[in-house]
């Protein structure tokens, strides 16, 4: 017979019983047990259940009055199996007053019980029976159907949160907490009920001992710099680390306290956060009409998110990829729908190469702030397309800032990259042209206020290091990684936009913003660390047997080991702590003017070579490590040499010779 079957389906007939039902059943079962309380109270008192006059008329009268009392307290209106450790207090209260009237009522009818000693033995007796039966109640109700395999977990924290976590896990079924680990060494040999506490370095240990897989981090109020630490500490375990929640979201509501999150990445690499400065963060969107190109990317779209935040007339989205558009801007929708924002959303569909459409929409939405965060920003794609790089990361920056002067934009700001600094790739090169396009567009107008804002790689974009190696991981491996030294930059896509969002809103004239990125993460501790907070090992030449292999599989072309946020030295502070203000090169306009006319006409004369020299006459410092590798210029030349079209036919698209 399956015992724990048939358990399971009582349990879930008596959750699913009507509520007035169950009142009834409680009611039932209380008066039952008050009145078997009050039989032993005499017991216990006088000796024997026989012979007192009026017993029976006693201890119906109490066990009513207790009804009367738990249901005045509302005791009947609980859930059984949520009930906490009010129910001892609400028990205390409820049966000593029914003790109390009831021996006051025994005393006023004359009725020779001893009727306070009585009171004070029932009070106990009714006391134990209310809380202990909704104790079993409540646990025999809560307890889910049992897994035939305990999985053993260790909490790290043994505060306040880890109690909660082991309180919550307790009846679950397929968790068992077999210790805590917290670094206070008062709190070594102490439990937290009946579990044990341990010291950090017996962690080891216990994974064996245990046959642990899972370590649960109870750890929701420490600063950001503790938990790094901790996590990194923990990194050297093949452990898997799952998370609750932070105190934000719990005491929000947006979570539980046994909504366990495996441990991120960013646990690894992220940096205390700056407060930012509010006058800073909403100066340049604060009731001004906010256009953000390429608002369906990783950075546009949190740009998007925050920008709606601070206020604005009117957010215009640009973006050319209408999937990208259609899904920010129903999440704009959502968000508008929960804040009450009254600010309406436009999403438009566009290139920024085309600067008709983009003057257009800037003269139809009166904007006054441009965010362009449009650009093509993968590396090796961009080797293998330079004309399309040049002409969307070149063109379409020069076009939007020209179309900004003529609608009359106030601020615009560039978003940059670490790669634009003594770029050895294309990407890296197209991005430095775009920066010189604002430094010399700034020379000829005071109306528009031109910034560049250069920063590194931000977690969790497309194309990050930190998604490929997760689906990797995922997938049983290899994890690849180009080189064993490489090393990059790291920040949050949040901090990222919301610094980009303050130094526009600072006093520039063509300044080149640079972020304070921290310390530089090497790539191969980040994929070994991921490996091990999956709860995985390193297959390797010492250890064969091993879950996960790390492929080194060389540079990419045009990759460099290591990136550069300044261009010399020349730099200093602002009102932001983790913004800088650069002095670096540029170029006269006049200068500039036709060397964009000289850049249009080698991308419409689709000369890749050509093109490249006039990136490294621009862009000083461009170094290219590579060849040309435009996968059209390249098979164009194993192609039979075929004389040049200058006219077209009507139906074809005519170009400029």
């Amino acid at each position: 017979m399956d015992l724990d079957g048939s358990l399971q389906r009582l349990r879930g007939a008596l959750i699913a019983f009507p509520r007035a039902h169950k009142t009834a059943v409680l009611l039932l079962a209380d008066l039952l047990g008050f009145s078997l309380s009050g039989l032993v109270a005499f017991w216990l008192v006088f000796g024997s259940v026989q012979g007192s006059k009026g017993m029976l008329s006693v201890v119906l009268l109490v066990s009513v009055i207790t009804l009367g009392v738990a249901w005045f307290f509302g005791l009947y209106e609980s859930i059984i199996r949520f009930m906490g450790d009010e129910l001892l207090l609400v028990s205390c209260v409820m049966t000593t007053i029914a003790a109390v009237l009831g021996a006051g009522a025994t005393y006023y009818l004359g009725l020779e019980l001893g009727p306070f000693r009585w009171g004070m033995t029932y009070a106990t007796l009714a006391l134990l029976y209310g809380a202990i039966s909704r104790t079993f109640a409540g646990r025999f109700l809560r307890i889910q159907k049992r897994s035939d395999v305990w999985k053993d977990v260790i909490i790290y924290g043994a505060g306040a949160a880890g109690a909660m976590l082991a309180k919550q896990l307790r009846d679950h079924s397929s968790y068992r907490v077999v210790g805590f680990i917290d670094d206070d060494h008062r709190r070594q040999g102490s439990r937290v009920g009946r579990v044990p506490i341990y010291l950090p370095h017996m962690l080891g240990t216990l994974a064996e001992k245990h046959d642990l897989s899972t370590v649960l981090l109870a750890l929701p109020s420490v600063s950001r710099a503790r938990r790094r630490e901790i996590v990194a500490s923990l990194a050297e375990y093949p452990l898997e680390l799952r998370s609750m929640p932070n105190v934000t979201d719990l005491v929000s509501g947006k979570a539980q306290v046994d909504d366990l999150q495996p441990v991120s990445v960013e646990e690894l690499l992220g940096r205390e956060a700056v407060p930012p400065n509010d006058a800073l963060l909403a100066g340049s969107i604060d009731g001004k009409s906010v256009m953000i190109t390429g608002a369906g990317g990783s950075i546009g779209s949190e740009l998007c998110r925050q920008a709606l935040l601070q206020n604005p007339s009117k957010l215009v989205l640009f973006e050319r990829s209408e999937a990208a558009l259609y899904e920010i801007e129903q999440e704009l929708s959502i968000l508008r729908a929960e804040k009450g924002i009254g600010c309406p959303v436009v999403a438009l569909i566009g290139d920024v190469a085309d600067r008709v459409r983009v003057l257009e929409v800037m003269q139809a939405f009166a904007v006054d702030t441009v965010y362009h965060a449009a650009a093509y920003k993968h590396v090796p794609l961009v080797e293998l397309n330079v004309l399309e790089g040049a002409r969307n990361n070149v063109l379409g920056t020069w076009n939007t800032a020209c179309a900004s002067v003529h609608a009359g934009v106030s601020t615009f700001v560039l978003i940059s990259t670490d790669k634009a600094v003594n770029p050895t790739n294309f990407m890296g090169a197209t991005k430095r042209f775009a920066e010189l396009c604002l430094q010399a567009m700034q020379e000829e107008t005071q109306t528009t206020k031109f910034c560049m804002v250069r920063f590194g790689n931000v977690l969790e974009s497309s194309g990050s290091v930190i998604p490929l190696f997760r689906r990797q991981i995922r997938a049983g491996g290899p994890v690849t990684v180009t080189h064993r030294d490489i090393i990059r930059y790291f920040m949050t896509i949040p901090e990222a936009s919301q610094l980009v969002m303050q130094a526009a809103s600072m006093e520039s004239s063509g300044d080149v913003f640079v972020l304070d990125m921290g310390s530089p993460i090497k790539i191969d501790i980040l994929a070994r660390q991921m490996i091990k907070l999956s709860g995985l090992t390193i297959k390797s030449t010492s250890n064969p047997d091993g879950d996960i292999e790390i492929r080194y599989t060389g540079l990419r072309p045009a990759e460099k080991l290591y990136e550069e946020l300044l261009i010399g030295n020349d730099v200093s502070g602002t009102e932001h702590a983790r913004i800088m203000r650069a002095n670096e090169r540029s170029i006269p306009f006049e200068e500039f003017a036709t060397r964009i006319k000289e850049l249009e006409f080698l991308i419409k004369g689709r000369d890749c070579h050509l093109l490249r020299e006039l990136m490294k006459q621009v862009v000083i410092g461009y170094t290219p490590t590579n060849g040309i590798d435009d996968l059209v210029c390249n098979h164009q030349k194993s192609l039979p040499a075929k004389p040049r079209l200058v006219e077209f036919s009507p139906l074809e698209v005519q170009l400029d010779a």
